[in-house]
């Protein structure tokens, strides 16, 4: 494929932009060559701007579970745009949204609206400090939520893709309250908590990681999670900016049935647009202003444009649960595929999957945590990926990040999809 206007546009916005993105894993540091400029994008696949057609196995990384420019979130933007964008003041949508996300998810009683998957994770555990009178987290090496100070420790994902998982700018301080531990490895959580009697206010985690490749939670171990937080009066965080509204209507609470007692969420949830939120008990939400003495604010927050397209999105899942089904199969039927053309040409490979979540991992033992992600072969996701792209097929351009499947992708997309792996597989030595 030919990518001269793309390559002219990095170009042109690397004079402007800090390395021509807004957002580094962009850049294709990880990958080499010049990132894709996308025109426009309808269902199951992008078109760039050299006119290419590409199937779509990011979809703006999760937020598109129904495909690109689906009618419902399209109009429902359109006809809210006609009567003002911001206001800055209170709306009935705002109501509207909040009603039927709590509906939707087991384990709490209200949510509060902000701008972006980084926030809301940024405002739980500020919520979850005020609330306990206790300074220190828990995080798991190779789980991001987002670029607050805070989560900048080991943070997988973009983090790690571009080289800087302890970024500058982290003071010591900070990092001193961030207690880093080890994903699937519920003793050595134990140890940390013992290690810190009474001053831990909450551990939060992707309770599937996406940050380091897709890693579903071993057997047991999120359930062992909330019995050391009940015995030690900790709050559990689920970030679930990822899996909320995506692997099942009320998330990966639902999925995998353990509560957390605060959860985050993003990109589903706000069907494209700028959205996050964060949501648990009455008793713990009351903390916030204007309620509670915990600060929490926001100009854009509640967004008229960005409710319309989060309540036309959530409405739909809701009223359509079988989705949810029907992308987990479409899923399991590319798992299959890709593994049966890699185990035919003998590449080394691992792939992981939990509903609509999968990611192909060039390792030959099982991928549990960061450690068993990072020893994965870095060469061969390269060729993977310029193959794939080569042939049509767009998959992130890190090998720390989960595939999204759309139920806009056909069957035969998927079979294409494999099609191309057979391609790669069969001409590039991997």
């Amino acid at each position: 494929m030919i990518y001269q206007r793309s390559s002219a546009l990095f170009k042109a916005a690397q004079n402007v932009i800090p390395g021509g993105v807004n957002s580094p894993v962009r850049a294709f540091k990880a990958v080499g060559g010049d990132p894709i400029f996308v025109k426009q994008a309808k269902g199951a696949y992008l078109y760039d701007e050299d006119g290419n057609k590409l199937i779509d196995y990011i979809n703006s990384w999760g937020p598109m579970i129904l495909g690109h420019a689906h009618e419902s979130v399209v109009n429902a933007v359109v006809e809210k745009a006609k009567k003002g964008t911001s206001f800055g003041m209170p709306t009935e949508i705002e109501t509207q949204i909040a009603e039927l996300a709590v509906s939707m998810v087991p384990n709490i009683d209200k949510i509060r609206f902000v701008n972006s998957g980084t926030e809301a994770c940024m405002s739980a555990v500020r919520l979850a400090r005020g609330y306990t009178g206790k300074d220190k987290i828990i995080k798991f090496a190779g789980c991001y939520h987002g670029h607050s100070d805070s989560f900048l420790i080991q943070a997988g994902s973009g983090a790690v893709t571009f080289g800087s998982p302890n970024s500058p700018g982290v003071t010591k301080g900070t990092a001193q309250d961030t207690l880093l531990a080890k994903y699937n490895d519920l003793a050595n959580v134990e140890s940390i908590i013992t290690s810190n009697t009474n001053e831990i206010a909450c551990i939060i985690i992707e309770p599937v990681a996406g940050n380091m490749g897709c890693i579903p939670p071993v057997k047991g171990f999120l359930e062992g999670l909330r019995a050391l937080c009940d015995t030690h009066n900790i709050l559990l965080i689920f970030d679930e900016v990822m899996t909320g509204f995506r692997l099942a209507k009320g998330g990966a609470q639902e999925l995998l049935g353990v509560n957390a007692d605060i959860v985050t969420f993003g990109k589903v949830i706000g069907g494209g647009l700028p959205v996050g939120a964060f949501a648990a008990r009455e008793e713990i939400m009351n903390h916030l202003a204007p309620l509670g003495p915990v600060y929490q604010a926001g100009t854009l927050s509640g967004n008229p444009l960005a409710m319309a397209a989060g309540l036309a999105m959530l409405t739909e899942l809701n009223d359509n649960p079988e989705i949810f089904k029907s992308i987990a199969n479409k899923t399991e039927y590319l798992h299959k595929g890709i593994a049966d053309v890699l185990n035919k040409y003998n590449v080394v490979h691992t792939i992981n999957r939990l509903g609509s979540m999968i990611s192909v991992h060039f390792a030959e033992e099982s991928v549990v945590d960061f450690d068993t992600a990072a020893i994965g072969n870095n060469d061969t996701f390269k060729k993977f990926f310029h193959g794939l792209l080569n042939n049509g097929i767009y998959i992130a351009p890190s090998a720390f990040e989960t595939w999204f499947i759309t139920e806009a992708l056909t069957y035969d997309d998927l079979d294409t999809t494999i099609a191309a792996v057979e391609k790669v597989a069969s001409t590039i030595n991997l």
